[in-house]
C-alpha cells in the first residue's frame, strides 16, 4: 500500500469514490512542477520529484463543483477539452448533464463575436486544463462567466473561480473525474437518489485513444 494510501485510510474519510479507484486511475498523480498557488493542494513529493496530489482535497472540490453545477440550467453549461484523452470524457459527461460539449480546437470568438454562427453564451463553464484551454479561459473571463476547472500541478489559478485539484492529463483520470463530477451533479439536482450511480461505469467515460 503506497504511503499516501495509508495515511488517507488513517483518517477514515468517506470518499464520492473507494480511495482505490481514485489511485488506479491515477488521480493523485501531479507532474514535476508545481506552481505557488498549486502547493496548498500537495500531499507530498517523492523522491524522484513528482508531486502528490492530495485525493481529500480533490474529493472535497468535486462535491462543491457538483452542487454549483447543479444550479445551472444544464444547456447553460458549457465544457471544453482541447486535450484529446478529454474529448470522451467531456462528451459523456454533457450527455449526462445535458450540458454544451467542445472538443478539439476551440474556435476563437465563440463566447464573444455573436456574429458567429457557432456563437454561445453559457452561464459557467468547465475546462479540463486552463493552461492548453487558454482560449476559452481567457474568453469566459472577457465576458465575466464562472470558470471551474481540473487544475494538476503545474497549472496556474488566475482566472479560475473553483478549482478541483487532480491529475488533468491522464486517460484514465479524465475519465474518472468526469464519471464522478457528472453522477454528482446528477445526484445534487435529485435526477438520481443520494447513492445512486450513473447506468454506465467510469471506463465508458475513457477515451480510446
Amino acid at each position: 500500500m503506497e504511503e499516501e494510501q495509508k495515511a488517507l485510510a488513517q483518517q477514515q474519510i468517506e470518499l464520492l469514490v473507494p480511495l482505490e479507484l481514485y489511485l488506479q486511475a491515477g488521480v493523485h498523480i501531479g507532474t514535476h512542477t508545481c506552481t505557488k498557488q498549486m502547493e496548498k493542494f500537495v500531499f507530498r513529493v517523492r523522491p524522484d520529484g513528482l508531486y502528490i496530489l492530495d485525493i481529500k482535497k480533490t474529493d472535497e472540490r468535486l462535491r462543491i463543483a457538483g452542487k454549483f453545477l447543479s444550479r445551472f440550467e444544464p444547456s447553460k453549461i458549457m465544457v471544453v477539452s482541447t486535450r484529446q484523452y478529454g474529448k470522451q470524457p467531456v462528451l459523456k459527461f454533457a450527455e449526462f448533464v445535458g450540458a454544451k460539449p467542445v472538443v478539439g480546437r476551440f474556435v476563437p470568438g465563440t463566447l464573444t463575436n455573436p456574429k458567429l454562427e457557432w456563437y454561445y453564451e453559457p452561464d459557467v463553464i468547465v475546462l479540463t486544463d486552463p493552461r492548453i484551454d487558454s482560449q476559452p479561459l481567457d474568453e469566459a473571463l472577457m465576458v465575466g462567466i464562472p470558470i471551474v476547472a481540473f487544475v494538476s500541478t503545474d497549472n496556474r489559478l488566475e482566472g479560475v473561480d473553483l478549482a478541483i485539484p487532480a491529475n488533468n492529463k491522464g486517460r484514465k483520470s479524465l475519465a474518472l473525474l468526469y464519471w464522478v463530477l457528472a453522477r454528482q451533479v446528477l445526484r445534487e439536482r435529485g435526477s438520481i437518489g443520494p447513492t445512486d450511480n450513473l447506468p454506465v461505469t467510469h471506463e465508458v467515460f475513457e477515451s480510446s485513444t
